[in-house]
């Protein structure tokens, strides 16, 4: 009987300390995210120094807290995944400096994780059955892309932004807004409760391929914001916040729709912390709907910074392309898709 693969996963790339174990790359068998959202909030957004401290502060206790948590004991871990890039350096470092001597100190297999990939890799724990090909929509702070999954360990480039990242716009209009961190939960919050009565652009709606602009969006808010401000008016900023979601949203749904069905794919996956957006949730679920496509949509806590995710993308690593480490790995804060 084959045995099962037992992964540790490490994830520090921002502002989440992250360890968890999988097991085959689809089941959880321990989560433990030490946030430090409290934190960085008094600054407005993330400090890399302070981060990178606090990574150093709580990555033990974390680790050990899944370990225990899992039922698994240490020896029994196959391999240690651990996230390499893209992120802060200093939090990146804090990160896999453990991983790489818990790896040597206990003679196992190091398994470097591109952080992008392992959002895309969270699909598969949200839907055990899930098997390439399908379409990904990637939508976090720093990428935003439509990727044609064709195999576990292949994709192809579809489309992406020419300027921000979809999560990136939702942090900046947020800071116009003077919302608290983080941006994005504030901007769909407030967005319940607004009107989308004001003119803004879905840059490149009309484009024939699957790429972005969310500069000009955000520009138009805010310079919306300041003729407001100049004419002594009021800012209503839960309908800045609707006005905002809906351009912003609107064509990431449009896009992915379309890119899944002139690829002749029948199942959509969210990918990146923008997927836990409920609007652009609820709009790809009945977008999906109308078109009888699949959508696999992961948890909230899924899409957002963990260590599962890095785990099921370290299985696949480890089981289907061979792909181990030695010492020297180094962090990589600008690593691609």
């Amino acid at each position: 009987m084959k045995k099962d693969i037992l992964i540790l996963a490490i994830e520090s790339s921002c502002d989440e300390t992250c360890a968890s174990i999988v097991k085959n790359g689809r089941e959880v068998l321990s989560s433990v995210i030490s946030s430090q959202i409290a934190i960085h909030r008094r600054f407005g957004g993330v400090v890399p120094e302070i981060a990178s401290r606090n990574h150093t502060l709580a990555i033990t206790q974390v680790v050990e807290e899944a370990i225990e948590k899992s039922g698994v004991k240490l020896e029994e871990i196959d391999a240690i995944a651990v996230t390499y890039g893209a992120g802060l350096v200093g939090a990146l470092l804090a990160g896999l400096s453990f991983a790489k001597a818990l790896a040597y100190s206990l003679s196992k297999p190091l398994i470097p994780v591109n952080h992008i990939r392992g959002h895309i890799a969270a699909n598969y724990i949200e839907d055990k059955e899930l098997k390439p090909p399908f379409m990904c929509l990637v939508a976090s702070g720093g990428h935003t892309a439509i990727l044609k999954i064709d195999s576990y360990t292949s994709h192809e480039f579809l489309g992406g932004t020419f300027d921000d990242a979809a999560g990136e716009a939702f942090d900046k209009v947020a800071k116009i807004l003077g919302l608290p961190y983080p941006g994005g939960p504030e901007v769909s919050r407030l967005a319940k409760d607004g009107e989308a009565n004001i003119q803004l652009p879905k840059m490149l709606k009309g484009d024939k391929g699957y790429n972005f602009s969310y500069s000009g969006l955000k520009t138009a808010v805010i310079n919306y914001v300041h003729t407001q401000t100049q004419k002594g008016m009021e800012v209503n900023k839960a309908d800045v916040c609707k006005s905002f979601q809906n351009a912003a949203v609107d064509v990431l749904v449009e896009k992915t729709i379309s890119a899944a069905l002139n690829s002749r794919l029948d199942t959509i996956a969210i990918a990146g912390g923008v997927g836990a957006n409920d609007y652009l949730r609820e709009k790809m679920a009945e977008f999906a709907l109308k078109n009888n496509l699949k959508l696999v949509l992961p948890e909230k806590i899924m899409c957002t910074d963990n260590a599962c995710m890095i785990g099921a993308e370290g299985y696949i690593q480890f089981v289907h392309n061979n792909n181990v480490a030695d010492l020297t790995l180094n962090a990589c804060p600008s690593l691609k898709l």
